[in-house]
């Protein structure tokens, strides 16, 4: 029978499951405090949260909502729990591990379902979503632009036109 208190562990990573966008498992044995420290607040500016678990609290809060967690918790696990730009969360967490080899990606679940760290490294290389946003608007924007020089040029045009029959007339 689980005590109380993993009943309530239990209870609170099913909510955090819940909630999430998506999750990376990383193994961080051999990371100091002060480097986890220092990942959790890089990983805040995504709205992401980085949370040490047991891993069969895990895998029961997993399977309260219906996910088969596999052999991806075992080891060392810490979660990246996503709920904001997972582009960016995987940057942060490869450009992270570029400069602390301890740190390792496990796997991720995303969509439904788990995938191995390759999937991870492809998105860390996407741009971020304001750069994206940032992107396609600039897509949507240039046929207007293009639409309206080609109508200021009839009207350049004339103009043109316009100020050489004054000057013609003012020379004469």
């Amino acid at each position: 029978m689980p005590s109380k208190k993993n009943e309530e562990a239990v209870e609170q990573l099913t909510n955090k499951f819940k909630s999430m966008k998506g999750m990376i498992l990383t193994q961080y044995h051999g990371l100091s405090v002060s480097d986890i420290s220092d990942l959790r607040a890089k990983l805040r500016l995504h709205k992401s949260e980085y949370v040490i678990v047991k891993n069969t609290l895990s895998e029961l809060a997993l399977k309260k909502i219906g996910v088969d967690a596999g052999n991806n918790f075992s080891g060392p696990t810490a979660v990246v729990f996503q709920n904001g730009d997972v582009a960016g969360t995987a940057k942060t967490l490869v450009d992270f591990i570029k400069t602390h080899d301890k740190l390792k990606i496990k796997s991720a679940y995303m969509d439904g379902k788990f995938v191995d760290e390759s999937i991870v490294r492809q998105l860390s290389a996407l741009p971020s979503r304001d750069v994206l946003i940032a992107q396609m608007l600039g897509s949507l924007n240039a046929p207007i632009s293009g639409f309206v020089n080609v109508l200021a040029a009839n009207i350049r045009a004339v103009v043109t036109v316009l100020s050489a029959i004054n000057k013609k007339q003012s020379v004469a």
